[in-house]
């Protein structure tokens, strides 16, 4: 066992959180209840992970790797139940798992991506942030709401989890994002993506033409 090795428990979800964003929780499940209970109490975190399609209802099966949430803005409610914005902090391994509580728990070790030249980053982090930029604005005037100059992150491993999270690519593809080690093929992944969704995109704004978002899996 590794000796960085902590105790966390464990949230499956059909969702991929990223470190550094954020999200909404309603908890309504009594051993998930129990569980932000037990956060409270011992100031420590839980993981989110993604449930394998496969997983039978109340036996989910988690990928290995997650995202830890911090959780902010805890609003109990009168029927027991809990509202919450979760806050991904840092990636993590699951070494083993067990339930010793009502809800999943593992013991789990941190997850990094590899040092890279940070010369070697300059020149996607360019072309993803503008990528991005477009991307969002032309959903923004999809929705017909007001264009805006995003805030996105300056460092290249938080710019490419910020962008993973907010692509509208299946779950799946997510979870590649966040088991990938290296920022850089991260971020050229996520340019490939843009470049073939934002063409589309023009077409369907200014074409009409019907969604297809199965040529972009």
């Amino acid at each position: 066992m590794s000796t960085a090795a902590i105790e966390l428990p464990l949230f499956p979800l059909n969702v991929v959180l990223f470190p550094g964003t954020v999200l909404p929780l309603y908890i309504f499940e009594p051993r998930y209840r129990q569980m932000i209970k037990d956060c409270q109490e011992e100031g420590k975190p839980f993981g989110i992970v993604l449930a394998r399609e496969e997983s039978e209802p109340l036996k989910e099966e988690p990928y290995s790797i997650g995202t830890m949430a911090t959780i902010h803005n805890l609003n109990e409610l009168e029927d027991g139940c809990y509202g919450l914005i979760a806050v991904g902090t840092q990636r993590f391994h699951i070494i083993s798992q067990h339930h010793e509580r009502p809800y999943l728990s593992g013991l789990v070790e941190l997850y990094n991506d590899i040092d890279e030249a940070p010369d070697d980053l300059i020149a996607p982090i360019h072309q993803l942030r503008s990528l991005f930029e477009t991307y969002l604005n032309m959903l923004l005037e999809a929705s017909e709401e007001q264009e805006v100059e995003a805030s996105l992150p300056t460092d290249a491993e938080e710019l490419s989890h910020f962008i993973a999270y907010f692509l509208e690519v299946e779950d799946v593809v997510k979870q590649h994002y966040l088991e990938l080690t290296s920022t850089s093929q991260r971020m050229r992944e996520e340019i490939d993506v843009l470049r073939r969704e934002i063409p589309f995109m023009r077409q369907i704004l200014y074409k009409q033409l019907p969604v297809d978002r199965s040529r972009l899996n």
